[in-house]
């Protein structure tokens, strides 16, 4: 009989590409998972993984064989969920991943919800953007992560994970004291075109959504400076640099000589979490979600 845990280290070289990256994942040495590799392969007869340069890709075999792996582990992991419903105590180990406004704006709350609620449960928190997020949820490293994306540049999410949305999270022009738009209600997008901006870098969700957004109206974004903190970028509208959209969720407290100004129609990304479908039946999951959508409920009422 086919030995699971095994199994579980063919699916972690699978989806992780390497023995390296499987022992990350599995928290074991990577001599530990050649061993395991070595051992599946006397069991089966067959020959499961071959170098390749310096590292190890899987043979027909091997790729046939994980694909198996995946299907038992998803069933051995509903079945241990089913269980712990049935036995209805919130405890072990939880792991949650978030973006940084939302490990900022959400989780300080949810994460002393869980701690106040459910003493049995030890809960951990990694920063995480969502392109990691994601695989890290799939391969079993993150439990619930909570994620971000735009409605016209949707993040993909496998089949095998569940969602479930939490809040639409608008975005304000943040502008220096000075500014001729400072003492305004609101702006349209196209009264933004000549603008300075203080950005994120190039391939972050919220830089491309801005330069998307002014190409769009027929204009090329002068991003003259990128900063990958909020407060960062705040410092330098406060020095009167350029002017940057701030989303409202995680907001850092906001220097003198800075104003936001509402932007019509407003910038909105949608924030949500995901989980292993797997997982759902699981108390700790529950409590997790339960928690996220208390968490924003008191944002939304501070």
């Amino acid at each position: 009989m086919l030995n699971l845990e095994r199994l579980r280290v063919l699916h972690a070289v699978a989806t992780t590409g390497s023995v390296v990256g499987a022992a990350a994942v599995l928290h074991v040495t990577t001599s530990a998972v050649s061993q395991q590799l070595a051992r599946l392969e006397r069991e089966t007869g067959q020959e499961l993984a071959e170098r390749h340069g310096r590292g190890l890709r899987l043979t027909e075999a091997g790729t046939l064989l994980a694909a198996h792996a995946a299907e038992l582990l998803a069933h051995a992991e509903r079945v241990e969920s089913s269980l712990a419903e049935h036995r209805g105590v919130v405890a072990g180990d939880l792991r949650v991943a978030a973006f940084a406004t939302a490990a900022r704006g959400l989780m300080p709350g949810a994460l002393r919800e869980l701690r106040e609620r459910h003493a049995a449960l030890s809960v951990g928190l990694a920063e995480l953007e969502p392109h990691e997020a994601i695989p890290a949820v799939r391969r079993g490293e993150a439990d619930v992560a909570v994620v971000q994306d735009w409605a016209a540049d949707p993040l993909a999410v496998p089949d095998e994970l569940a969602r479930r949305p939490l809040l639409d999270d608008r975005f304000d022009v943040a502008v220096p004291a000075g500014h001729r738009l400072a003492e305004r209600e609101s702006v349209a997008v196209d009264e933004l075109g000549d603008e300075e901006w203080i950005s994120w870098s190039r391939g972050q969700i919220c830089h491309d959504w801005l330069v998307g957004t002014l190409r769009g109206i027929g204009v090329e974004p002068r991003v003259v400076h990128t900063a990958a903190e909020h407060s960062t970028q705040l410092a330098l509208v406060a020095a009167g640099l350029g002017v940057a959209v701030i989303p409202r969720l995680g907001r850092d407290a906001v220097p003198a000589g800075v104003r936001f100004v509402a932007v019509e129609p407003p910038p909105v990304r949608r924030v949500f979490a995901v989980w292993r479908a797997t997982t759902s039946p699981r108390p700790s999951v529950v409590a997790a979600l339960t928690a996220l959508s208390d968490a924003v409920r008191s944002a939304s009422a501070s």
